[in-house]
Protein backbone atom coordinates (compact mmCIF):
# COMPACT_ATOMS: atom_id res chain seq x y z
CA UNK A 1 0.00 0.00 0.00
CA UNK A 2 1.46 3.43 -0.98
CA UNK A 3 1.67 6.16 1.47
CA UNK A 4 -1.64 8.39 -0.04
CA UNK A 5 -3.51 4.94 0.10
CA UNK A 6 -1.97 4.12 3.86
CA UNK A 7 -2.80 7.74 5.17
CA UNK A 8 -6.34 7.41 3.88
CA UNK A 9 -7.22 3.67 5.31
CA UNK A 10 -5.42 4.88 8.90
CA UNK A 11 -7.86 8.50 8.69
CA UNK A 12 -10.90 5.86 8.03
CA UNK A 13 -9.81 3.39 10.44
CA UNK A 14 -9.25 6.26 13.18
CA UNK A 15 -12.99 7.64 12.34
CA UNK A 16 -14.64 4.35 12.95
CA UNK A 17 -13.06 3.60 15.77
CA UNK A 18 -14.29 7.04 17.19
CA UNK A 19 -17.25 6.25 16.02
CA UNK A 20 -17.83 2.58 15.08
CA UNK A 21 -21.92 3.20 15.64
CA UNK A 22 -22.07 5.50 12.68
CA UNK A 23 -18.97 5.59 10.33
CA UNK A 24 -18.12 2.30 8.43
CA UNK A 25 -14.80 0.34 9.08
CA UNK A 26 -12.68 0.61 6.64
CA UNK A 27 -12.89 -2.30 3.91
CA UNK A 28 -10.78 -5.29 4.07
CA UNK A 29 -11.13 -5.35 7.96
CA UNK A 30 -12.79 -8.21 9.05
CA UNK A 31 -15.83 -6.94 10.95
CA UNK A 32 -15.44 -9.49 14.31
CA UNK A 33 -11.69 -8.38 14.49
CA UNK A 34 -12.91 -4.88 14.43
CA UNK A 35 -15.19 -5.03 16.83
CA UNK A 36 -12.84 -6.47 19.33
CA UNK A 37 -10.57 -3.95 18.54
CA UNK A 38 -13.33 -1.11 19.03
CA UNK A 39 -13.78 -2.64 22.34
CA UNK A 40 -10.53 -2.77 23.80
CA UNK A 41 -9.53 0.61 23.18
CA UNK A 42 -12.68 1.82 24.54
CA UNK A 43 -12.37 -0.48 27.44
CA UNK A 44 -9.00 0.75 27.81
CA UNK A 45 -9.96 4.95 28.13
CA UNK A 46 -13.26 4.03 30.62
CA UNK A 47 -10.51 2.02 33.04
CA UNK A 48 -8.56 5.36 33.53
CA UNK A 49 -11.55 7.76 33.01
CA UNK A 50 -13.98 5.86 35.86
CA UNK A 51 -10.76 5.27 38.11
CA UNK A 52 -10.19 8.66 38.41
CA UNK A 53 -13.70 9.69 38.23
CA UNK A 54 -15.50 7.65 40.89
CA UNK A 55 -17.88 10.59 42.55
CA UNK A 56 -18.89 12.02 38.87
CA UNK A 57 -19.66 8.99 37.65
CA UNK A 58 -22.09 7.39 40.62
CA UNK A 59 -23.75 11.10 40.70
CA UNK A 60 -23.92 11.26 36.94
CA UNK A 61 -25.75 7.95 36.80
CA UNK A 62 -24.41 5.15 34.56
CA UNK A 63 -26.26 5.72 31.31
CA UNK A 64 -25.34 9.41 31.51
CA UNK A 65 -21.56 8.73 32.25
CA UNK A 66 -21.36 5.74 29.49
CA UNK A 67 -22.91 8.68 26.76
CA UNK A 68 -20.16 11.17 28.17
CA UNK A 69 -17.76 9.35 28.04
CA UNK A 70 -18.62 8.04 24.48
CA UNK A 71 -18.89 11.66 23.22
CA UNK A 72 -15.44 12.23 24.54
CA UNK A 73 -13.79 9.64 22.93
CA UNK A 74 -15.18 10.24 19.57
CA UNK A 75 -15.26 13.99 19.70
CA UNK A 76 -11.85 15.27 21.47
CA UNK A 77 -9.06 15.58 19.89
CA UNK A 78 -6.56 14.52 22.58
CA UNK A 79 -2.92 14.99 21.84
CA UNK A 80 -1.05 13.29 24.84
CA UNK A 81 0.46 10.06 23.81
CA UNK A 82 0.03 9.11 27.40
CA UNK A 83 -2.68 7.17 29.23
CA UNK A 84 -2.04 8.78 32.51
CA UNK A 85 -2.82 12.12 31.11
CA UNK A 86 -6.45 10.90 29.64
CA UNK A 87 -8.09 12.24 33.12
CA UNK A 88 -6.49 15.30 32.30
CA UNK A 89 -7.95 15.36 28.56
CA UNK A 90 -11.28 14.81 30.10
CA UNK A 91 -11.40 17.72 32.08
CA UNK A 92 -10.36 19.71 29.66
CA UNK A 93 -13.29 18.46 27.41
CA UNK A 94 -15.50 19.06 30.80
CA UNK A 95 -14.45 22.72 30.29
CA UNK A 96 -15.41 23.84 26.62
CA UNK A 97 -18.85 25.06 25.30
CA UNK A 98 -19.14 22.17 22.70
CA UNK A 99 -20.82 19.48 24.28
CA UNK A 100 -23.98 18.55 22.76
CA UNK A 101 -24.97 16.61 25.89
CA UNK A 102 -27.15 18.50 28.51
CA UNK A 103 -24.42 18.59 32.05
CA UNK A 104 -25.34 20.15 35.41
CA UNK A 105 -23.33 23.25 35.75
CA UNK A 106 -20.85 21.27 38.55
CA UNK A 107 -19.90 18.31 36.83
CA UNK A 108 -16.74 20.51 35.16
CA UNK A 109 -15.58 22.01 38.74
CA UNK A 110 -16.01 18.14 40.12
CA UNK A 111 -14.31 16.45 37.62
CA UNK A 112 -11.32 19.06 38.06
CA UNK A 113 -11.51 18.51 41.99
CA UNK A 114 -11.28 15.12 41.79
CA UNK A 115 -8.48 14.81 39.11
CA UNK A 116 -6.56 17.52 41.27
CA UNK A 117 -5.93 14.15 43.51
CA UNK A 118 -3.91 11.97 40.52
CA UNK A 119 -2.37 15.50 39.12
CA UNK A 120 -0.60 16.16 42.92
CA UNK A 121 0.34 12.57 43.57
CA UNK A 122 2.27 11.98 40.52
CA UNK A 123 3.72 15.35 39.90
CA UNK A 124 7.38 15.44 39.93
CA UNK A 125 8.40 19.03 40.00
CA UNK A 126 12.31 20.48 40.99
CA UNK A 127 12.50 21.55 44.54
CA UNK A 128 14.33 25.30 44.71
CA UNK A 129 17.08 25.17 46.93
CA UNK A 130 16.04 26.02 50.57
CA UNK A 131 16.10 25.54 54.14
CA UNK A 132 13.64 23.90 56.18
CA UNK A 133 14.36 26.18 59.09
CA UNK A 134 14.75 29.74 59.23
CA UNK A 135 12.61 33.20 59.81
CA UNK A 136 9.52 32.72 57.38
CA UNK A 137 8.90 36.55 58.58
CA UNK A 138 12.44 37.86 56.71
CA UNK A 139 13.12 35.46 54.26
CA UNK A 140 11.56 33.96 51.15
CA UNK A 141 9.17 31.38 51.96
CA UNK A 142 9.16 28.43 49.70
CA UNK A 143 6.02 26.69 48.87
CA UNK A 144 5.72 22.91 48.59
CA UNK A 145 6.21 22.50 44.75
CA UNK A 146 3.32 20.11 44.15
CA UNK A 147 0.78 22.63 45.62
CA UNK A 148 -2.34 24.01 43.70
CA UNK A 149 -3.88 26.48 45.31
CA UNK A 150 -7.48 26.39 44.38
CA UNK A 151 -10.95 27.99 44.07
CA UNK A 152 -14.66 27.01 43.16
CA UNK A 153 -17.45 27.93 42.29
CA UNK A 154 -19.53 25.00 43.40
CA UNK A 155 -19.17 23.15 46.72
CA UNK A 156 -17.00 20.47 45.21
CA UNK A 157 -16.27 18.85 48.26
CA UNK A 158 -19.67 17.50 48.81
CA UNK A 159 -21.57 16.90 45.63
CA UNK A 160 -22.38 13.23 45.61
CA UNK A 161 -25.20 11.07 44.89
CA UNK A 162 -26.43 12.15 48.23
CA UNK A 163 -25.91 15.94 47.34
CA UNK A 164 -26.69 17.65 43.15
CA UNK A 165 -26.89 21.12 43.64
CA UNK A 166 -29.91 22.31 41.61
CA UNK A 167 -29.98 25.93 41.17
CA UNK A 168 -27.11 28.60 40.74
CA UNK A 169 -28.32 30.04 44.20
CA UNK A 170 -26.81 26.72 45.54
CA UNK A 171 -23.33 27.91 44.47
CA UNK A 172 -20.94 28.30 47.39
CA UNK A 173 -17.60 28.94 46.56
CA UNK A 174 -14.33 27.20 48.51
CA UNK A 175 -10.85 27.57 48.37
CA UNK A 176 -8.91 24.52 49.06
CA UNK A 177 -5.08 24.00 48.76
CA UNK A 178 -4.12 20.31 47.76
CA UNK A 179 -0.30 19.21 47.90
CA UNK A 180 1.64 15.98 48.55
CA UNK A 181 2.82 16.09 51.60
CA UNK A 182 6.28 14.62 53.03
CA UNK A 183 5.07 11.32 53.98
CA UNK A 184 3.95 11.08 50.06
CA UNK A 185 0.05 11.35 50.76
CA UNK A 186 -2.33 13.60 49.29
CA UNK A 187 -3.56 16.43 51.66
CA UNK A 188 -6.16 18.76 51.11
CA UNK A 189 -6.51 21.61 53.32
CA UNK A 190 -9.65 24.24 53.38
CA UNK A 191 -8.68 27.50 52.46
CA UNK A 192 -10.00 31.01 52.17
CA UNK A 193 -9.96 33.91 49.91
CA UNK A 194 -7.02 35.69 51.84
CA UNK A 195 -4.91 32.72 52.27
CA UNK A 196 -4.99 31.68 48.90
CA UNK A 197 -4.02 35.31 47.66
CA UNK A 198 -0.85 35.38 50.19
CA UNK A 199 0.21 32.40 48.64
CA UNK A 200 -0.28 33.72 45.07
CA UNK A 201 1.97 36.87 46.33
CA UNK A 202 4.77 34.30 47.38
CA UNK A 203 4.42 31.88 44.68
CA UNK A 204 4.40 34.30 42.06
CA UNK A 205 6.73 36.99 43.52
CA UNK A 206 9.37 35.01 45.05
CA UNK A 207 12.23 35.93 42.79
CA UNK A 208 11.60 39.89 43.35
CA UNK A 209 12.54 38.75 46.98
CA UNK A 210 9.06 39.26 48.64
CA UNK A 211 9.40 38.18 51.98
CA UNK A 212 6.77 36.61 54.27
CA UNK A 213 6.26 39.82 56.26
CA UNK A 214 6.20 41.94 52.69
CA UNK A 215 3.64 39.33 51.11
CA UNK A 216 1.29 39.83 54.72
CA UNK A 217 1.87 43.56 54.16
CA UNK A 218 0.65 43.40 50.86
CA UNK A 219 -2.52 41.70 51.98
CA UNK A 220 -2.81 44.28 54.59
CA UNK A 221 -3.03 47.03 52.04
CA UNK A 222 -5.18 45.25 49.69
CA UNK A 223 -7.85 45.16 52.11
CA UNK A 224 -7.30 48.24 53.85
CA UNK A 225 -7.17 46.63 56.90
CA UNK A 226 -7.64 49.39 59.80
CA UNK A 227 -5.12 47.18 61.90
CA UNK A 228 -2.50 46.00 59.68
CA UNK A 229 0.03 44.81 62.18
CA UNK A 230 -2.50 42.74 63.80
CA UNK A 231 -3.15 41.13 60.39
CA UNK A 232 0.45 40.82 59.46
CA UNK A 233 1.21 39.21 62.91
CA UNK A 234 -1.81 36.89 62.25
CA UNK A 235 -0.59 36.40 58.43
CA UNK A 236 2.87 35.13 59.84
CA UNK A 237 1.21 32.55 62.49
CA UNK A 238 -0.57 31.35 59.24
CA UNK A 239 2.76 31.16 57.20
CA UNK A 240 4.24 28.66 60.20
CA UNK A 241 1.07 26.79 60.52
CA UNK A 242 1.62 25.90 56.84
CA UNK A 243 4.94 25.45 57.28
CA UNK A 244 4.00 22.88 60.11
CA UNK A 245 1.45 21.32 57.85
CA UNK A 246 4.13 21.20 54.76
CA UNK A 247 2.30 23.59 52.34
CA UNK A 248 5.39 25.83 52.84
CA UNK A 249 8.69 23.74 52.70
CA UNK A 250 10.94 26.22 54.25
CA UNK A 251 12.45 29.77 53.02
CA UNK A 252 14.59 29.92 50.00
CA UNK A 253 18.38 29.99 50.08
Amino acid sequence: MDAPNLHAFQRAFARHVRDPRHVPRPSGVPARRMAVYNELLFNNLCGFIDNCFPVCRATLGEQRWNRLKRAFFRDWPSHTPWFREIPQEFVRYLGTASIRQPLPDWLAELAHYEWVELAVDIADPPVAAHRAEGCLASGRPLLNPTLMNLAYQWPVHRIGPDYRPRKTRTRQPIWLLVYRAADDTVRFIAGNPVTARLLTLLDGESDEGLSGRAACQRIAEELRHPAPETLVAHGLAMLEELRRQGVIRGIRT
